[in-house]
């Protein structure tokens, strides 16, 4: 008779659970029961571009790639985007639940409200669960279970500061809460302000880059905006201390005079760049550790983030502590711009339109809302358990990264064996969910952690595991790391020798990177297939690793992402000296001097009207572009000076990796009008490439307008990730004109 099984939450963990206790273990050992107080699957990822009921905002970028964010052997659909919105990633689990989970039971909108150990009553001795559940209209029911598994994720519930709490005159959200701006200050009694974001982690950076954008695009967009005076608002960000802030694509080789970019994950998971086997990089950070990793960030990032401000540099002594990532694209530089402040410490108390800051004692005045990164209460995701297994588990609910204590990474314990986690730590890389998944099916499939059935790898890795006296120790320990569970490689690596999975090679050759010339060697899920496989899975798994591959060939060696480094690097104020050298006597020469903007904003249809519908029928939302716009002096070389301004608008095309400006309307000029030009870049040769003095990444683009051709050039000049100044000359040559005109921007 199968053995019964109890899943709290649909959510990823949930589902790849599900799927590996029906497909990993022999055909019917298991019968599955799904619950899950939504009214559709997903967890924390919404459905669809509209649903705003999860924890995630529906178009939410996800900060790693789709190679990364996904199963083994599932592979997204060929034309999704490399960094996938938050609703897409609940398209691809709908669909996964369709392929692998149609023999569970899903009982969706119930909660599971209570769970009992008892003796089970289908043979008598073996202890089951006598688990409670409530619909939402209402209806109570308890069922027998053989097995609990808990996968209702690490995000229990929004967590507010205490200086939060109790009744306020400003309007106060948690940072999964926010959706628009409208919902944050369109209803406040003032106009303009401080928004306060509290929370210095990957959520604090994130959302205040997300309400940064939304308040640029709304003072610099055509037509009404969601909310009057957005230029009067800015925003204040609370952080204990400097962070390093990575864009979604980095270069594996930060030292290249014409860095190529990868998504952020392909470069960290490259193992050519680790000593095998591997060890756990995380968790105690000694002091050298610390200062190792600093300086390889240092090297990966091109600067220590002052040149953005000093409150953001990560400089002595901030090196000294373990180091903190974060992720985004336009933090930084919207730092930079003044939009968004930067204070350290603690908010110690709020009266008023007033914060206080410890130690400092500053004072945050002029405050609009609040808006709170401050994490989430995973106890409240096992609240269902009673307080003998919660004792047992060690919870602690101010512990924030380890609120249980559970053996082998967070799956089980040993004086529970019938209670199982999966995805139940912070940062649920979906490969490790996956890695749970399997290790707790295996666990249960052989009879338990103590049965003489366990195959000798996973008995050895049993006997060596330290897990749980390693999780009580960190919860102690002043350096520990943002993410103590375990590094992403080195955890595959432990579940996978347990598991005694093979470790799969890529399909064929990899580019190799310097210093060694080693071929790269990236981690995905599928690079661990399971043990058996059906021929739809093998075909499944050789196509992920294929797309992981092009991906790679694509950005080292044919200029993928370069377009869409650039355009994130443009964000804010450069100082413009342009020359311009006329041969015709009717056109004086002349010096330019002055700033160039470039402020960011939602997508405009203006100029591509079906293109763009397709586009927002496709992600669900029109991405980003520019509104250029420089301001200064031209001096003639006949002795007249007079104040010149233009305005373009830029774009960048994500499914089709193009950059491209467009000529504003003459009647109004926050609008564009047709194209001028797109930018082809130019793909240096591999030996340019690989030196720190080559030329930059160049680019072309050309133009007819009547009857006088613009022969454009362009030159971007990074060092690391950041564009640190760039070119753009041009020659133009028609009946009445013949000029070049070579500007040179700079920070």
């Amino acid at each position: 008779m199968p053995k019964r099984v109890c899943i709290v939450g649909a959510g990823p963990s949930g589902l790849v659970a599900a799927k590996s206790l029906l497909h990993d273990a022999p055909h019917g050992t298991f019968d599955v029961t799904l619950f899950d107080a939504q009214p559709s699957v997903g967890g924390l990822w919404p459905m669809n571009e509209k649903d705003n009921s999860r924890l995630v905002h529906p178009r939410m970028v996800t900060n790693q790639s789709r190679h990364t964010v996904q199963f083994s052997d599932f592979p997204w659909p060929q034309d999704s985007l490399q960094l996938p919105r938050a609703w897409q990633v609940g398209e691809y689990l709908a669909k996964y639940l369709h392929a692998y989970c149609s023999d569970a039971k899903l009982v969706l909108e119930t909660r599971v409200e209570g769970a009992e150990p008892v003796l089970n009553p289908s043979d008598g001795s073996s202890p089951g669960w006598r688990v409670k559940t409530r619909s939402r209209q209402g209806e109570a029911k308890e069922e027998i279970y053989d097995y609990l598994l808990v996968a209702s994720g690490f995000f229990g519930q929004p967590r507010f500061p205490p200086e939060i709490h109790g009744d306020h005159e400003l309007p106060v959200l948690h940072s999964s809460q926010y959706r628009e701006l409208k919902g944050l200050v369109g209803k406040s009694n003032v106009s303009g302000g401080k928004i306060l974001v509290v929370g210095g982690q990957m959520s604090g950076v994130e959302i205040a880059a997300t309400i940064a954008t939304h308040l640029s695009s709304a003072a610099h967009s055509p037509g009404p905006g969601p909310v009057a005076n957005p230029d009067r608002y800015t925003i204040h960000h609370i952080i204990q201390r400097p962070m390093w802030v990575f864009p979604l694509h980095t270069s594996p080789k930060p030292t290249s005079s014409a860095p190529p970019f990868l998504p952020l994950d392909l470069g960290s998971y490259n193992l050519s760049n680790r000593v095998h086997p591997l060890t756990n990089t995380q968790g105690h950070i000694s002091l050298e550790a610390a200062k190792v990793v600093h300086s390889i960030y240092l090297t990966a990032f091109g600067c220590d983030q002052s040149m953005f401000s000093p409150a953001v540099a990560v400089s002595t002594p901030h090196t000294e502590n373990p180091p903190w990532l974060a992720v985004s694209d336009y933090y930084l530089d919207f730092v930079r711009s003044g939009l968004i402040t930067v204070s350290h410490g603690k908010l110690e108390a709020l009266s008023g339109r007033e914060a206080t800051i410890s130690p400092s004692n500053d004072k945050i005045t002029d405050i609009a809302a609040i808006v709170c990164a401050t994490g989430f209460e995973a106890d409240a995701s096992i609240d269902f358990l009673p307080n003998s297994v919660r004792e047992t588990l060690s919870v602690n609910p101010s512990d924030l990264n380890n609120t249980v204590a559970l053996a082998f990474h967070g799956t089980y314990h040993p004086d529970v064996p019938n209670l199982g986690f999966v995805g139940f730590y912070r940062s649920p890389y979906w490969g490790v969910m996956e890695m749970q998944a399997r290790f707790v099916t295996a666990l249960w499939a052989a009879g338990g952690p103590s049965s003489p059935n366990l195959p000798p790898a996973l008995k050895e890795a049993l006997s060596r595991d330290t897990s749980i006296e390693r999780t009580n120790g960190l919860r102690t320990d002043p350096r520990a790391s943002q993410f103590p569970m375990g590094d992403y490689p080195w955890l595959m690596q432990e579940f996978a020798a347990a598991l005694g999975l093979e470790f799969s090679p890529h399909l064929g050759e990899m580019p190799r990177l310097p210093p060694a010339g080693k071929e790269m060697n990236i981690l995905t899920p599928a690079r661990y297939p399971a043990k058996s496989l059906t021929d739809d899975q093998r075909a499944h798994i050789v196509q992920n690793l294929r797309e992981t591959e092009v991906t790679a060939w694509a950005g080292l060696t044919a200029g993928k992402f370069v377009a869409k480094a650039v355009f994130r690097s443009l964000l804010g104020e450069w100082k413009l000296e342009r020359e311009l050298i006329s041969k015709l006597p009717s056109h004086p020469s002349g010096h330019f001097s002055g700033t160039a903007k470039f402020l960011l904003r939602e997508g405009t249809r203006d100029g591509r009207e079906s293109d763009l519908d397709a586009l927002v029928k496709k992600d669900g939302d029109p991405g980003l572009e520019y509104l250029y716009i420089e301001e200064g002096d031209f001096k003639a070389s006949n002795g007249l000076t007079f104040r010149a301004t233009r305005r373009y608008v830029w774009r960048y095309d994500e499914r089709k990796d193009k950059l491209s400006v467009w000529f504003v309307k003459t009647d109004d000029q926050m609008r564009a009008d047709y194209l001028f030009h797109e930018v082809e870049f130019s793909v240096p040769d591999v030996s340019e490439q690989d030196t720190e003095h080559g030329k930059g990444w160049e680019a072309t683009a050309g133009h007819l307008c009547v009857e006088d051709f613009y022969d454009v050039k362009y030159s971007f000049n990074f060092k690391a990730v950041n564009l640190w100044d760039w070119r753009l000359a041009y020659t133009v040559k028609g009946p009445k004109k013949d000029y070049t005109i070579d500007g040179v921007y700079q920070r």
